[in-house]
């Protein structure tokens, strides 16, 4: 049985995973979580821990995230960085659990940095997985904002409508404010159901903070690195993440690249999800779409997700 927390050196900075596993000749998982700044670890090590019986699940908390909080200079907060820091991940997991390759897997923010790792080091990458599949950052968000301002609208509610014109639609993938304009718009977005089906009119705090603090996956210095690191690490990359477009400048993989994708997504809007999937070229690809999720279906329908991963990652085996 394989159970451990513990920090890795990766770049300059020593960053907390944490393992799990009831066999170690498994094969790897590796998550890859969302924000640029939203841990998953809690997650990933409670509700989803039934994947330790067929996988050595990996949870990380990425630079200037959590457990990776302390140290991270604003400086290193970069798309570049931040895929380095996922090779040498990967490369210190094959070489400790004796494995020639893993399994990476990422949802949001988690599926750019899986595609890139992906597409510039494939070596020991078994397979990707993404959901809530970013594609192209500037489109993603112009829809995203006209979702929230319709929903908002056909509602009558005319403190949400109020809310997001004073914010203005994101231009170049960005809002007026930055960090503040984002999240006002996606309470909005959340509120009216783009972020969950199952959690209509659920507020950001209830969905994703108070799950993180009640889990007791966290120790006191990785609470306060959850609760400074959103904003920290998200204003940092903000202007650069909204560069991507991955149908122009990713396409090509030399590994399976599979999608599991909520129908519903409209914070990373599944409408441009099968354009984008259509243009990949891999070794093995599919879109598989979860009906009843939206932006994580991973929560919205957990065991068709699990059923599914273990299905496209397991065979053979």
């Amino acid at each position: 049985m394989i159970d451990r927390k513990t920090k890795v050196m990766l770049g300059d900075l020593a960053q907390k995973i944490h393992i799990k596993g009831s066999d170690a000749d498994n094969p790897i998982l590796l998550f890859l979580h969302g924000g640029p700044g939203v841990c998953n670890r809690h997650a990933v090590m409670t509700a989803h821990s039934d994947l330790a019986k067929d996988f050595i699940i990996v949870a990380w908390d990425q630079r200037g995230s959590g457990g990776s909080y302390k140290g991270a200079a604003v400086g290193t907060l970069t798309i570049d960085r931040l895929v380095e820091d996922a090779r040498e991940l990967v490369q210190w997991l094959c070489k400790e659990y004796d494995k020639e390759k893993v399994f990476i897997i990422g949802g949001s923010w988690g599926s750019e940095l899986g595609t890139f790792l992906a597409f510039r080091y494939p070596e020991q990458i078994a397979a990707f997985v993404g959901f809530g599949q970013v594609v192209n950052s500037e489109k993603n968000e112009e829809l995203c904002y006209n979702f929230s301002l319709e929903e908002a609208e056909k509602a009558g509610d005319s403190k949400a409508v109020e809310v997001l014109k004073s914010v203005g639609p994101p231009v170049g993938g960005l809002y007026k404010g930055g960090f503040e304009g984002m999240m006002a718009q996606r309470r909005i977005m959340m509120k009216y159901g783009g972020y969950s089906q199952n959690a209509k009119r659920r507020s950001y705090f209830r969905s994703m903070v108070l799950p993180m603090l009640f889990s007791g996956e966290y120790s006191i210095e990785d609470m306060i690195g959850l609760v400074k690191g959103y904003k920290y690490v998200l204003t940092a990359m903000l202007e650069e993440v909204a560069k991507t477009d991955f149908p122009a400048t990713h396409t090509e993989f030399l590994v399976p690249y599979y999608i599991l994708n909520g129908r519903h997504d409209r914070n990373t809007p599944a409408e441009l999800v099968e354009d984008y999937y259509n243009l990949i070229k891999a070794p093995d690809k599919d879109l598989i779409w979860l009906e009843q999720s939206a932006h994580n279906p991973m929560t919205d329908e957990p065991e068709k997700f699990k059923k599914l991963l273990r299905e496209k990652l397991l065979v053979g085996r």
